[in-house]
């Protein structure tokens, strides 16, 4: 086949077919997933050095481990498809089946991945109520029951930062030192649910290794804000990785010529943290603009981050449909309460053309059943 193909990288949708066709860009702010990869990623996995990496000889694979290991503080990394195998794949190597997992309530180990750390990990989930995603190391304690034959063990402690269900929320060293502090006094072990940390180590202006510092694990995630295709790295001590990597082999993680994805991960760990900033400073333009808006709560965060979460009068549902019929994708996440995303696919004028389409909509918002 002659010729070459460039990808777009941004869909459209085609507002006036034939000849002379129109074409309109569909804002999406559903999720920071849905970024396309970047021209230097795609060179990056063209030319990717390979090999098969079950077998240990995939080069590329061995520097993105080391490299986020690095960037978490830890000794030695482990390259997984998913954020939700990372933290499977840790739950399945600290704990025995029957331990408990402690994790704030609508932490997403608990909310969002099927049980999976009960099917798979045989952990016994056990939810903190906390307040806006945190919880403290008193909190911790309370929930710790003594050593009786009747209870199942206490085996781990799982925080998530940034904390998703509440709109990107960010734990603090401070606070996270405090669970941690409390964790090590009862013999628990720890694990950090880092998908975005370095959206929270941008917000706090501090390294994510700073705030993975004293964790046994961390999962971080390439495939959001940091815009690779695909992949996690779960980083911890070497003996820790040497265990987890025939978990994820049991999880059927393990892959072959992944090389050409983790390059992609390279290049997103080496050029996607800077612009996180950019991310945070247009959803807090979004988050001001929407709070003006009649008929709307912006959910107050400490600090912004990427997502901005609004409480709705109609039904989150109906607003999903208009803001698509206007090239806009978001999320319900609850009843009345939608979520934007920001990230590298999201421009200043894309933020302005969403809050337009949102005045617009919020006006017609009293008239729909």
């Amino acid at each position: 086949m002659g010729g070459s193909f460039e990808p777009p990288l941004r869909v459209q949708r085609c507002v006036e077919p034939g000849e002379g066709k129109v074409w309109a860009l569909i804002i999406d702010l559903r999720s920071d997933t849905v970024t396309r990869p970047t021209s230097v990623m795609r060179q990056a996995m063209a030319v990717a050095e390979v090999g098969d990496d079950v077998y240990g000889e995939d080069p590329t694979v061995r520097q993105l481990e080391q490299r986020a290991a690095d960037l978490a503080g830890k000794e030695a990394g482990l390259f997984v498809p998913s954020g939700t195998m990372g933290n499977l794949v840790a739950a399945m190597t600290h704990l025995h089946p029957g331990d408990e997992l402690f994790a704030e309530a609508e932490a997403h180990i608990l909310y969002y991945e099927q049980g999976g750390c009960a099917r798979l990990a045989g952990a016994m989930p056990h939810p903190i109520r906390g307040q806006a995603g945190r919880f403290s190391g008193a909190d911790l304690r309370r929930e710790v029951r003594p050593a009786d034959l009747h209870f199942p063990r206490p085996g781990l402690v799982a925080i998530e930062n940034t904390h998703n269900r509440s709109g990107g929320e960010v734990w603090t060293e401070a606070e996270t030192n405090d669970v941690l502090t409390a964790a090590h006094e009862l013999g628990l072990a720890t694990h950090l649910d880092g998908a975005r940390l370095f959206n929270a180590a941008t917000a706090l202006g501090v390294s994510a290794a700073q705030l993975a510092s004293g964790f046994d694990s961390v999962s971080i995630c390439l495939s959001k804000g940091l815009g690779a295709p695909v992949g996690s790295v779960l980083c911890g001590s070497r003996d820790f990785i040497g265990r987890a990597r025939r978990n994820r082999k049991v999880v059927g993680g393990g892959m072959r010529q992944a090389g050409v994805l983790a390059a992609a991960g390279l290049a997103a760990l080496s050029d996607g943290v800077a612009g996180l900033a950019d991310d945070h400073r247009h959803a807090a333009q979004l988050a001001e603009g929407l709070a003006a808006l009649p008929g709307l709560q912006v959910a107050a965060v400490r600090e912004r981050t990427n997502m901005v979460m609004v409480d709705v009068d109609a039904p989150a549902g109906l607003w999903v449909a208009q803001l698509k019929a206007a090239d806009v994708l978001v999320n319900a996440v609850s009843p009345h309460r939608l979520r934007l995303v920001t990230h590298l696919d999201v421009s200043g004028p894309d933020v302005e053309k969403t809050l337009t389409v949102f005045a617009k909509l919020a006006e017609e918002a009293t008239r729909w059943s």
